[in-house]
């Protein structure tokens, strides 16, 4: 194989990702154990066994406010910026409310952190789901479609601050006059500006991921439920003239075990001991949620109780069972268009030390025997 066909494979391969612990809780919404730590020592330290483990990519939660079992919760944003000062590879997606921040002002602290980070910051818009946050806080709940619109020019007045010397932007949401933002983000080869993830189910997220967003986060799928998004996001970047392509990220809660049906118990222990008043609450906020969409595709929209014991739809992906299953799952996702996988665990630092250790040498082989053979392909 040639230095240049190494370089390929290695740019092809796929990204792993993980939820920062950033809020108390964890990420299942159960009494099992769960050892993890949302304080800012344990967060260092994981992040570096990410980092040494294979991890490309770590993404802070964004709670203003203590809720369905998040009691305690660190800011994203600083979280990320002091993640981003204890590790050397590793990139930080910092999750942040359109409404609550003006874009200039987002822009301009990410491009910060961008320099101290030498190239590393990134964000995830997330356009809204819990109305409380926004009403407690005295600010205009939107309906649905309204808050992705808001969502989208964002993006565009982040992205144009990014890139042009002199931004003029007049929106029904945010107006720049004649502005010029310096420095500009670190310069990255191959990097036009710090990535911006979006995520969502409904049509509104698609139609917004299709048009502006570097990457598309979909909640917990089966591979029928991912194809869905990927077609449709991928129609509406064609529509828009886009050049390049959206990427593709797929939420998955990773329980790896020696044998599949002590995995499969690991799973059934974990609903089992749920907390059904926090799944409840948290039900009943993203049904409003869901319900507010014209053609009831919101997030959540179709999600069970048992799916939203882990609030992204984690066990839908099906990363439940051996090192080898769960490999051989994850690349079959990358045959369907998935590009990272973003992942959570029920004891992360120990989890993700597994991972690194059995999981992905698996996926790697994997990947390379599918390129030497030419079954990579999307289905």
């Amino acid at each position: 194989m040639t230095d240049a066909s190494l370089q390929a494979t290695t740019d092809d391969q796929l990204r792993f990702a993980y939820w920062v612990p950033n809020v108390s809780g964890g990420l299942v919404t159960s009494d099992i154990e769960q050892r993890t730590d949302w304080g800012f020592d344990y967060n260092v330290r994981l992040a570096q066994a990410a980092e040494r483990n294979g991890f490309d990519y770590a993404l802070s939660q964004v709670r203003y406010t203590a809720s369905y079992g998040a009691d305690q919760q660190h800011e994203s944003t600083s979280f990320s910026l002091g993640l981003l000062l204890n590790t050397e590879r590793l990139k930080v997606i910092s999750a942040i409310h359109p409404g609550l921040w003006h874009p200039a002002v987002l822009a301009k602290w990410i491009t910060t952190a961008d320099h101290l980070s030498h190239g590393r910051a990134a964000i995830n818009v997330v356009s809204g789901w819990f109305k409380g946050e926004f009403t407690g806080l005295g600010e205009p709940w939107l309906e649905h479609g309204e808050r992705y619109r808001r969502s989208e020019e964002f993006i565009r007045v982040v992205r144009d601050l990014w890139t042009r010397e002199r931004v003029e932007f007049n929106g029904d949401f945010y107006r720049v006059h004649d502005f010029n933002m310096q420095p500009k983000p670190w310069p990255v080869e191959g990097r036009p500006h710090p990535e911006i993830f979006m995520g969502g189910n409904s049509t509104d997220a698609r139609g917004m991921g299709g048009r502006v967003a570097d990457w598309y986060f979909s909640n917990g799928k089966d591979f029928d439920g991912f194809d869905e998004q990927y077609r449709e996001v991928t129609a509406e970047a064609e529509r828009a003239g886009r050049a390049g392509r959206v990427r593709f990220g797929l939420n998955a809660f990773v329980v790896a075990r020696d044998t599949e049906s002590e995995a499969q118990d690991v799973l059934e222990e974990i609903i089992a001991k749920a907390n059904p008043d926090a799944v409840e609450g948290f039900r009943e906020a993203v049904r409003q949620a869901g319900r507010s969409t014209g053609d009831g595709r919101g997030m959540w929209a179709d999600s069970t109780f048992r799916d939203l014991v882990q609030y992204n739809d984690g066990f839908r992906t099906g990363l439940i069972g051996t090192p080898e299953q769960i490999a051989r799952r994850i690349v079959e996702y990358k045959r369907h268009g998935v590009d990272l996988f973003l992942l959570g665990f029920l004891h992360f630092i120990d989890d993700i030390e597994h991972f690194g250790a059995t999981v992905l040498p698996i996926v790697r082989e994997l990947e390379a025997e599918a390129v030497r053979t030419g079954s990579l392909q999307p289905a």
